[in-house]
């Protein structure tokens, strides 16, 4: 009996040694003060987790081999070892404190941390790399809680853009390093003006709501806050390329210095982005680069960054009929005739099928360059007060070229054109609309940092210079008498300064009320001649006061629970100024957020309440400018509340899985709806109103969930189910069923393989399948209508997304 449980105790051993049944566990401290370091990161190998409230950390069930061992923290050096896994391995890591001046300085003063009151998720280098293969930034977030993403071109590169919580892109606070990134006229923010710029981010948090106050326009579903690569410690090198459906092909070298002479450090980025697109001609040509150098010292951070890009990306903006995606002949011909279209483009819309484009012209195209300049100082001026300036300035330069068919000499300002004895009033012509642009300021921010005191006062001042003009560059019966021609000229000058005080107390190492006050104010002037020949004189100031209060309550080591409510306000965009026939009010939010997290070493969970009331939304109300421009109009009283819940779930030694959804209602409590009726000869000009309670906000999905399921079954190697549903959302404010975007359920799948060597820091082999199960499904649209006595016309246009596709990288690292 004794032999029999020897000998099964040995085999047992055996067992454990062959199919690794190994353990690592530890806890993390500050070297100096042997304080506990709750939610440093812990990465071994392809795994990874965070210290908990007590500082401790498990990974378990390792199999036998060497293992990265990766620690880091905020305000210490990050902790690097190779641990070999022959048995269980109990670590006990200390911190040192960063004896120079580190990165994290620049957006210490926009970025929530870990006892701020707020909603938000926090995205790694790590994580950006694993998803970074080519697409534009969206894409990479795209997992991220109540975000839901969409791609002119279909396929992720090009024009895309994101909501939060159903917000648009101007209505998301976006900033690189503290610097706002959003448009000063239009608000929104344009992703392909900065390709690649994932490459060179070193990490981004995402807040959801009103989020903490920051630098640029206000917030009004979200905050993205982008950081840019950091300083590294040793000399790096890299290469990636990329290749995959529509033959889109990625290329990016990178290197850096490490720390020179314990004090200097550069960096450096070059990449070029190509694809056809899925859609039809969607074609993009894409460039970028990134360079920083930078002074490190106990005392004293210097850095200067640039980066930009230049862009060529053939316009899909027109959409696809409804008609088409269904290949509805009789529905296609009455696109055909409701249109006017000539005879190409109708053959383009009975032949085209999913992947029709609108737009037939050669260059119909984006031409747009955009370079941006930072620089950043950071001091220590005591032991307790770090002060940071930064100065910025943002240049860009390009236009969107146009073919017209048979245009009126009219709408350009033109006089008629006269042949012998015919007089011409139309013609062909193509056009470019340009924009000249220059953004620049400082922000300043100082940290104050003592006992159980945290406090930050800064603000800014930013001047936004835009220059708008268009030129004919060609007309088929205008000569040359006509080449570059402006035809519309107009400046807008744009004043945006503020400042701010956060405040942080901690009661009894459990107890942390948060206070945060900002005043912002906005000059807007605009004076010229827009593109409708309209002479446009116009000035306007606004005055805001931004105020949030919360608290964080830690109910015990693995437990804490938060509160908040902030106030956030801002002003319209600048086609409301232009466009609306009465001057529109500035919008105001008013954001409760409460929630709730769990955290151990095998599972993170997180509950999320909010409850958002805003004042004089702008909304779309299907009335029109007079060349059939939309316009919006405020809305008196409108909400968005909504639970969100965010897992992370060890379920086994191979099995993690990541989890998140978002259920909601978005309301506006009395909508007016406004259609013309032009009159059975097409003589008359009626207003139709259709009034609506309680109807719901278009854009605004009521569920949305986002799940990523990985399995490791060998070292370096690591598969992963990516999978996404959007529930239903409306084409605009009627809840109207026939005006709607369906539901879609979309799975990609991705196989990673790292390998290292001697030379070879870092192999890395990617493919990604996106949309395995070939969804036909649309992520975006439009919709118009109109009524000429009893004839009424409802017309849908949708961006649909690329069936199966993939993208495979090769990244060597060295």
């Amino acid at each position: 009996m004794m032999r029999f449980v020897f000998m099964t105790a040995v085999l047992l051993s055996l067992v454990k040694v062959c199919f690794g049944q190994f353990s690592l566990s530890g806890s993390v401290k500050d070297a100096s003060s042997g304080e506990v370091l709750p939610g440093a990161n812990v990465i071994l190998g392809e795994r990874a987790t965070a210290t908990d409230l007590d500082g401790n950390f498990s990974i378990m069930k390792l199999s036998k081999g060497k293992y990265k061992l990766k620690i880091s923290f905020v305000g210490y050096e990050t902790y690097e070892e190779w641990v070999e896994a022959t048995g269980d391995v109990e670590l006990n890591i200390q911190l040192n404190p960063e004896t120079l001046v580190t990165d994290e300085v620049i957006v210490s003063s926009t970025r929530a941390k870990e006892n701020t009151p707020t909603t938000y998720s926090n995205v790694s280098k790590e994580d950006i790399k694993e998803n970074n293969l080519g697409q534009d930034l969206p894409y990479l977030i795209n997992m991220t809680p109540s975000l839901v993403t969409t791609s002119d071109a279909g396929a992720g590169v090009g024009y895309t853009g994101l909501r939060i919580r159903g917000s648009d892109a101007t209505r998301i606070n976006v900033t690189i390093n503290g610097v706002p990134l959003n448009d000063s006229e239009s608000q929104g923010v344009f992703w392909v003006d900065i390709p690649d710029i994932a490459s060179s981010t070193q990490n981004i948090q995402i807040q959801r709501g009103v989020g903490t106050s920051t630098n640029g326009a206000g917030a009004f579903g979200g905050t993205i806050n982008l950081q840019t690569n950091s300083r590294a410690q040793k000399p790096y090198a890299e290469l990636i390329n990329s290749f995959g459906s529509y033959n889109t092909r990625r290329h990016t070298i990178g290197f850096g210095t490490g720390l020179l002479n314990n004090h200097w450090s550069f960096d450096g980025r070059l990449s070029k982005i190509k694809s056809d697109g899925y859609v039809d001609r969607a074609s993009s040509d894409l460039d970028s680069y990134y360079l920083s150098g930078g002074y490190y010292g106990e005392n004293t951070m210097v850095k200067f960054i640039m980066f930009g890009g230049k862009e060529r990306t053939y316009q899909s903006w027109y959409g696809t009929p409804e008609a088409v995606l269904e290949n509805d002949a009789e529905g296609i011909e009455a696109v055909i005739a409701n249109n006017g279209v000539s005879d190409a483009q109708a053959e383009n819309l009975r032949n085209s099928g999913r992947t029709f484009n609108w737009y037939m012209y050669e260059d119909e195209v984006d031409d747009y360059g955009q370079d941006h300049y930072q620089l950043h100082i950071s001091q220590k001026l005591g032991s307790n007060l770090v002060g940071n300036i930064t100065f910025h300035s943002t240049f860009g330069e390009g236009y969107y070229e146009q073919f017209r068919e048979d245009d009126d000499f009219e709408s350009y300002g033109l006089p008629n054109v006269v042949l012998g004895d015919t007089t011409l009033t139309s013609s062909d012509i193509i056009r470019r609309r340009w924009l000249d642009n220059e953004f620049y300021g400082l922000t300043t921010s100082f940290d104050y940092n003592k006992g159980a005191l945290s406090l930050n006062v800064g603000g800014a001042y930013n001047d936004y210079q835009g220059g708008h003009f268009g030129e004919i560059i060609w007309a088929e019966y205008a000569g040359n008498a006509f080449n570059e021609q402006r035809y519309y000229d107009n400046n807008a000058d744009k004043k945006d300064y503020n400042i701010y005080a956060k405040a942080q107390y901690t009661i009894q190492d459990k107890f942390y009320p948060y206070l945060d006050l900002q005043w912002r104010g906005v000059t807007y002037d605009i004076l010229g001649v827009d593109s409708d020949q309209r002479s446009i004189d116009m000035k306007n100031d606004f005055s805001f006061f931004n105020p949030k209060v919360g608290a964080v309550y830690d109910i015990n080591n693995q437990s804490r629970a938060y509160a908040s409510f902030s106030v956030a306000n801002r002003e319209p965009v600048r086609t409301d100024f232009v466009d609306s026939p009465t001057p529109p009010k500035h919008e105001s939010l008013y954001d409760l957020e409460a929630g709730y997290k769990y955290g151990n070493s095998n599972l993170q969970l997180s509950a999320n309440f909010y409850y958002m009331s805003y004042k004089n939304q702008l909304v779309l109300t299907g009335a029109l400018n007079d060349v059939g421009s939309s316009l919006r109009t405020n809305v008196d009283e409108s909400y968005r509340t909504g639970i969100e819940l965010v897992a992370g779930v060890k379920l086994s030694d191979r099995w993690n899985w990541q989890f998140n959804t978002t259920f909601s209602q978005n309301k506006i409590k009395d909508f007016t709806e406004i259609i013309y009726d032009y009159g059975a000869n097409w003589d008359e000009y009626n207003v139709v109103e259709n009034n609506y309670k309680d109807t719901d906000i278009a854009f605004s999905p009521n569920a949305i969930v986002g799940s990523q399921l990985s399995y490791l079954p060998l070292k370096g190697i690591k598969l992963t189910l990516l999978s996404k549903y959007v529930g239903k959302q409306y084409l605009d404010n009627t809840s109207n069923d026939n005006r709607s975007i369906d539901a879609y359920l979309v799975n990609d799948i991705r196989a990673s393989y790292t390998i290292s060597t001697n030379f070879i820091k870092e192999l890395s082999f990617t493919l990604q399948v996106n949309n395995i199960f070939s969804e036909e499904y649309v992520s975006n649209g439009y919709t118009f209508g109109y009524a000429a006595g009893d004839y009424e016309v409802r017309e849908n246009y949708y961006y649909p997304q690329a069936t199966r596709n993939f993208m495979a990288s090769l990244a060597l690292r060295f």
